[in-house]
């Protein structure tokens, strides 16, 4: 299992960004018990409806907030108490921002040092994501915007939790930039154009050509990463849809993958034949999505890619990665060092279209 260090990504262990951790389904006042960034985390949704994401150990013995079911506490459903958690061992009580604000059996002032790490939290098309940042700061980008979510004519993605990955994120986001593994892999023909931009936080891959997973037909194909950790394909067609993938580190060299796709109905409000198609959809996206993951999860890191003719920008795609890897005052230097369009094969997006259309 290759590490950050090895790939020489920067400072931090952990990238920055907005991650998913959790269907929103998932969520209720019995803390859910979760693993990513090396922590134990616990979440839970409190009385007002407001999500609660902290680390998951109480600061007075280590007691584990959420791995309870015999005490007291829980079984007189105690354990969340408005918005607010309470430690089953012995009772100290935290707020949604991490700092106690009860110990129930001691007069004296609660201790400054009685707190717990929070994240920020966001619900976003079904999912709950949170916001890591190894300093600790607010969010200094949004997660995608997603418009189709409230549109009644998509129908909406069922978010499948593909499980862990014994890969480093890096051998994944480095998909954006590879052009020659469409036709072996996926088996994409007739290829037009394939371009990457690099626009600050944001990286996006355009393509157009076929692919026999998917479409016999050329293939219109925009996909782009917000962050390092929140990926979105749409691809234009009689059915318009929207593939999401979400890669999640556990720890240093492991992440959890989760994946979804919306596909867009005919009809104003999506109904059962809609969703008969969108199930079809989300079958083939995944099937091709799952070619991808037969590679990474038997393949040996790459540290170093042996760069020849024809491959797409992996050398950019890295030092792009790097921006969320180290303090955010040193991004800017990366993202310059790469900004811009990078053309792969044929000519770029807007071309394409206008001698399409002549």
């Amino acid at each position: 299992m290759a590490k950050t260090a090895d790939y020489d990504l920067g400072e931090f262990t952990f990238p920055r960004g907005w991650f998913m951790v959790a269907r929103t389904d998932e969520v209720s006042k019995k803390p859910l018990n979760l693993r990513y960034f090396g922590q134990d985390m616990v979440l839970y949704r409190g009385d007002s409806g407001r999500l609660v994401l902290m680390d998951a150990y109480c600061p007075h013995m280590g007691t584990h907030l959420g791995k309870n079911e015999t005490s007291y506490v829980v079984m007189d459903n105690e354990h969340v108490d408005g918005d607010n958690i309470r430690c089953p061992y012995h009772g100290w009580q935290f707020g949604p921002d991490g700092n106690c604000v009860e110990i129930p059996y001691s007069p004296a002032p609660i201790p400054v040092s009685a707190c717990i790490r929070t994240y920020p939290v966001q619900e976003w098309g079904g999912s709950v994501l949170m916001w890591h940042d190894t300093e600790q700061g607010e969010p200094n980008f949004d997660p995608p915007e997603l418009p189709q979510w409230e549109d009644p004519s998509w129908v909406h993605w069922k978010i499948e939790d593909l499980g862990e990955l014994n890969q480093h994120p890096m051998e994944v986001i480095d998909n954006m930039a590879d052009k020659a593994h469409l036709a072996p892999i996926h088996g994409s023909t007739n290829m037009e154009y394939f371009e990457n931009e690099f626009n600050d936080h944001v990286i996006v891959q355009r393509l157009a050509a076929g692919h026999r997973t998917m479409s016999e037909t050329q293939m219109i194909n925009d996909t782009w990463y917000t962050g390092p950790g929140i990926l979105l394909s749409r691809i234009e067609g009689d059915y318009p849809s929207l593939m999401m993938i979400s890669n999640t580190p556990i720890e240093d060299g492991l992440i959890r993958v989760f994946y979804g796709i919306l596909v867009k109905g005919k009809n104003e409000v999506a109904n059962e034949e809609d969703q008969a198609v969108a199930n079809e959809f989300h079958d083939v996206s995944k099937a091709a999505f799952l070619q991808d993951f037969e590679v990474w999860f038997n393949k040996r890191p790459c540290l170093n890619v042996l760069q020849v003719i024809g491959d797409g920008p992996f050398g950019k795609t890295r030092i792009w990665y790097k921006q969320f890897f180290n303090p955010r005052d040193k991004a800017k230097d990366y993202q310059d060092q790469v900004n811009g369009v990078v053309v792969t094969k044929g000519t770029n997006r807007d071309n394409f279209e206008k001698t399409a259309a002549e």
